[in-house]
């Protein structure tokens, strides 16, 4: 059963979602940033541990509460992880007052018809049993659209719906994400042709519920203001996509109802190396930053 307050907090409050879900591909480039050569760690066990400590000391840090922050997406390796001996997902709500999500996906296939669909994700049913027992409130889950082929965004959408449907019967509120890559030529008509996909699926939620729905930002603002108006999505939210924090923060204002959902661009700027208070600052005017584009929409 769905967290009544966590809900009206996502359906309503002012804020963002902070994505800290970095995965195992990923989680190097994001040390390397944070000023963590790969030579300070010698398998994944030391990477995933330096990882959570970056991660934590972002939830530990003042600026960090559902003030601002209205969620935060963790990897499953910070869920079953703690700060201060408190089971993360537990922190973060109950100290924090910021929502917990799951990242859920195993990564990408190789591409075909223009699209990279998601892995099979072996048991996912498991997973989200552990979800639900770790009081996360929803999940998350990414694929990439890299053309604007038809068939290959009908799959893809397909996919999303079919494993949102599935995490629903769990109690949880899927984030759908059917990202456009921002560097591709075509990206104006892949967007056209994923919104229509959407709008099609949307039909397929079981009634009475919801679905949340993580986008690139457009290349037309306001394109995504159907769906932001929907009764059957839970909230729109925006990804940075390679975009630098000002850019898409300037993006994202001018997307109405829509807000952001950044990982790279929130914690672009921060280095395991600064002292607390030049840490606590950056953070914070980071989170101003981002707060106010969300607002701006």
């Amino acid at each position: 059963m769905m967290n009544a307050t966590m809900a009206q907090q996502m359906a309503k409050k002012d804020g963002f979602i902070a994505a800290l879900d970095q995965s195992g591909g990923s989680t190097p480039k994001a040390l390397k940033l944070y000023g963590v050569a790969e030579d300070a760690y010698s398998n994944d066990e030391e990477m995933f541990a330096l990882i959570h400590a970056m991660r934590a000391r972002i939830i530990k840090s003042p600026a960090f509460s559902g003030e601002k922050v209205i969620g935060a997406i963790l990897f499953e390796r910070t869920m079953d992880g703690e700060i201060d001996g408190v089971p993360t997902a537990d922190y973060l709500w109950d100290k924090c007052g910021v929502v917990p999500f799951l990242k859920v996906d195993k990564g990408l296939m190789e591409e075909e018809n223009g699209v990279q669909l998601m892995k099979p994700i072996d048991g996912l049913d498991a997973l989200l049993e552990r979800a639900v027992a770790k009081d996360i409130f929803g999940t998350k889950m990414r694929s990439v659209i890299n053309a604007a082929n038809k068939d290959g965004i009908e799959a893809i959408v397909a996919q999303q719906f079919e494993l949102g449907r599935q995490i629903l019967s769990h109690g949880l509120m899927p984030i759908l994400e059917p990202e456009v890559n921002i560097k591709i030529t075509d990206k104006d008509e892949a967007e056209q042709l994923l919104l229509a996909s959407i709008q099609r699926h949307l039909d397929t939620v079981p009634a009475g519920q919801q679905v949340m729905l993580k986008l690139s930002l457009p290349t037309v603002a306001n394109r995504y203001t159907s769906l932001v108006d929907d009764p059957r999505v839970m909230r729109v939210v925006a990804l940075s996509g390679g975009y630098s924090r000002d850019e898409a923060n300037r993006l994202l204002s001018t997307n109405k109802g829509v807000i952001a959902s950044f990982s790279r661009a929130l914690t672009e700027g921060l280095s395991q190396g600064q002292t607390d208070a030049d840490y606590d600052a950056t953070l914070a005017t980071t989170i101003d930053s981002i707060y106010e584009a969300s607002r701006a929409g």
